[in-house]
């Protein structure tokens, strides 16, 4: 029986944090948690690129891994839900255009895009009450990198 199962340490790796900045309150407070957790674990080489919103980030991911190598992408962004049905468009386009990138890539694409119903949600998520998204995407992105070099380094 094979037992794969990630290592959570980013040493000598490149990770891309791609931020969007609108929500910048809530977004700064994702980056600074995936950033420290990112250090915690090996201080990998990281590249971060600032885009205008959540609807800018697959590009932004795509080109990281395409033309920089990054082994991973941290996702990070906040698209308050709202009384709109527009940020639930945004939402699920996003989420799908990262998977793809994801599924065409073979690279790890973490999501720590909030969809809170309001502000004070995405606080809680953000840092407060109920952690830091920002830093829960960044070690998702730790440990699948090492997953899938395990998975790929056992070929049969």
């Amino acid at each position: 029986m094979d037992d794969i199962q990630g290592q959570m340490s980013a040493a000598g790796k490149t990770i891309g944090v791609v931020v969007s900045r609108w929500n910048e309150l809530i977004t700064k407070q994702l980056l600074e948690g995936a950033l420290e957790e990112l250090a915690a674990h090996g201080n990998p080489e990281v590249v971060v690129v600032h885009v205008p919103g959540a609807w800018e980030i697959p590009p932004a991911a795509k080109a990281l891994i395409e033309d920089r190598g990054v082994d991973a992408v941290v996702a990070l962004g906040c698209i308050l839900m709202g009384a709109t049905s527009a940020a639930k468009v945004e939402a699920k386009d996003t989420s799908a255009a990262l998977m793809r990138i994801q599924l065409d890539t073979g690279r790890p694409v973490t999501w720590g895009v909030l969809t809170p119903d309001n502000q004070e949600q995405a606080l809680e998520r953000s840092g407060l009450k109920m952690g830091n998204k920002g830093r829960e995407a960044a070690s998702a992105a730790i440990e699948m990198v090492s997953v899938l070099e395990s998975i790929r380094a056992d070929k049969r």
